[in-house]
């Protein structure tokens, strides 16, 4: 499940009500004067490719194909990170978290906010260009509030996946409607909250859906036309390998969605994504068997959605642990040789590290301070499941750790330096009592099988903390720890800086090496979104989304900034 404002959906469902919005304006429209210009150069294949080694651009949601979200930039570095401060500050103006990575190009900056709008400013003043509204139905079947995690950026186009389970495309210069096609039937649960991947000509996006009994996917769109090229189904058909794992037909509503942007190896051509919860998500009496492919990562042919290779990180779910955690394409030193690797930090507490070239089980560690619902994993990477903490009717008479939450969550993302070799993970302390209940299935109606039950934030015991980990060894190198769970994504800079944000509103600037924290800003409300930088003029920039509801909203319920409006901020050194 992904994770959002728990308390404000569920009273939704409870009562019935929708819980989408009907949008008002439905094409690009920009104020006189127009955009930057017509100087945009294509964003070409090759472009994409550099990802930030081109300090004027950003042009993906982790800024490079391997999900490092790593700037080699080093105007902005230990030494002055003091004197930064704001340049500019764009609102929305719509309510609800502001998760997006912003994507830049050409002096572009181009910002989703919930609801599916979308902004296009002029990336040195936040001046706005264009904008684009996407008109929502009013009976939207979504689970975890309506945010959006940013666009894709190929040619002249941006492309933009939709609540009502949508993808458009659209001219970056104007706004303008290209094409607009449908993915699924958002009626049936479908939906779509993550920003696509651009691979080669095709468009690459993964379904969202997984508390309704969707049967997951992840599609492949031509660029130019919108026409589906493959669907790569997460859960096997009849008559396929790993259906075995599905007792009866339970693998029709099985779940497995792909709401987290994948990465991709250029130079093995390979794809890889991490796939989310089985369906019903706390009671697996019904789907007995290990549940392929949920909670697993996937390495597929980006030409046709073969599976290469897949590992199942948390077989047969009953957690609500989504696999869907960002992924890292590094190399790493083991029994003194370099091996390429795929490390993720995933949502039920463990650090996985796995051969991407064969997909091999390297070593898995315990990176969240309390884990109790496995004793521990197998020399296979299987976890040894504890029967104590298996979800109950009524609610465990002890907190499971982590909670239904994580450990990490799919909605922000951590980060990966080169320079230092370590990954930089914002963590969730929390633990819950969850709550086992009968599942029956229908059509486009919330197919839980019970809930997180009582959280421990409740009670004031849950925390937050940056970790630095080194993924040769999963050794923690340094801690900082907060007050509330952090909820905010991830940046790491060759200026030896890692920025993030927390849930009293700061923005924040740590030394990559120490942990040492730097610098602080207030922006006025939680910090959900992730942060990017550029480089623009001989100025660098660092742009950091704050706004929308955190997890103090619904674990503690007393944190007055969480529920404040939604806002870009964007930092540089004085002039």
């Amino acid at each position: 499940m992904q994770y959002g404002m728990f308390w404000q959906w569920l009273l939704a469902v409870a009562l019935l009500l929708p819980v989408g919005v009907l949008a008002q304006e439905s094409s690009g429209s920009r104020p006189p004067g127009g955009t930057q210009g017509d100087n945009l150069q294509p964003v070409t294949y090759d472009r994409l490719l550099k990802g930030t080694t081109n300090y004027a651009d950003w042009l993906s949601y982790y800024g490079n194909y391997e999900g490092w979200r790593f700037s080699p930039l080093t105007d902005i570095d230990r030494q002055n990170v003091k004197r930064l401060q704001a340049a500019w500050m764009f609102q929305t103006g719509v309510p609800g978290q502001l998760q997006a990575a912003p994507i830049i190009a050409d002096g572009i900056l181009y910002l989703t906010a919930p609801y599916n709008h979308l902004f296009a400013l002029n990336a040195e003043t936040g001046d706005p260009l264009w904008k684009y509204v996407h008109p929502l139905p009013d009976d939207l079947r979504i689970c975890c509030g309506p945010g959006n995690r940013g666009v894709a950026i190929a040619d002249d186009k941006v492309f933009m996946a939709t609540l009502d389970a949508r993808l458009v495309a659209l001219d970056r210069r104007t706004g303008a409607v290209v094409w607009n096609v449908e993915i699924d039937k958002y009626t049936d649960g479908y939906s779509a909250t993550l920003a696509p991947l651009v691979v080669k000509d095709k468009i690459i996006v993964g379904i969202a859906g997984g508390e309704y009994g969707i049967r997951g996917y992840i599609d492949a769109y031509d660029i130019k036309t919108g026409e589906r090229k493959w669907r790569r189904y997460t859960i096997p058909g009849e008559g396929e390998p790993g259906v075995e794992t599905w007792a009866g037909d339970s693998w029709k509503n099985g779940g497995a969605p792909a709401w987290v942007t994948g990465v991709y190896d250029p130079d093995m051509d390979v794809l890889f994504w991490a796939t989310g919860n089985p369906s019903p998500d706390w009671n697996g009496d019904n789907r007995a068997g290990d549940n392929l492919y949920s909670n697993s990562v996937l390495a597929l042919n980006p030409e046709n959605g073969e599976i290469k290779w897949y590992f199942q990180f948390t077989p047969h779910d009953v957690w609500d642990y989504d696999g869907n955690t960002g992924l890292f394409l590094i190399d790493i030193q083991r029994n003194n040789q370099t091996v390429k690797a795929v490390a993720q930090p995933n949502r039920n507490g463990f650090f996985y590290v796995l051969d991407r070239l064969s997909g091999k089980y390297l070593y898995s560690t315990q990176y969240v301070d309390r884990l109790n619902w496995a004793k521990s994993i197998d020399e296979s990477g299987r976890p040894v499941v504890d029967p104590k903490y298996v979800p109950m009717p009524g609610g465990n008479p002890e907190f499971i750790c982590p909670g239904n939450v994580g450990g990490q969550n799919g909605s922000y993302t951590a980060a990966y330096s080169p320079v230092t070799k370590l990954i930089y993970v914002p963590v969730i302390e929390s633990c819950g009592k969850m709550e086992k209940a009968n599942a029956i299935f229908i059509q486009g109606i919330p197919f839980w099988g019970g809930g997180p039950g009582k959280m421990e934030g409740d009670d004031q015991s849950s925390y937050g903390h940056l970790s630095a980990i080194d993924p040769s060894t999963g050794a923690i190198k340094w801690r900082y720890v907060d007050e509330y769970p952090l909820v905010g994504g991830t940046l790491v800079t060759a200026g030896g800086l890692v920025f993030t944000g927390n849930q009293n509103g700061y923005a924040l600037a740590f030394d990559d090496t120490t942990g040492e924290l730097l610098w602080k800003f207030q922006t006025g409300s939680t910090v959900r979104g992730q942060p990017v930088t550029y480089k623009l003029n001989g100025r660098q920039y660092v742009a950091i989304p704050s706004g929308g509801g955190g997890l103090a909203v619904s674990l503690v319920g007393e944190n007055p900034l969480s529920t404040r409006g939604s806002a870009l901020l964007v930092f540089a050194l004085p002039q």
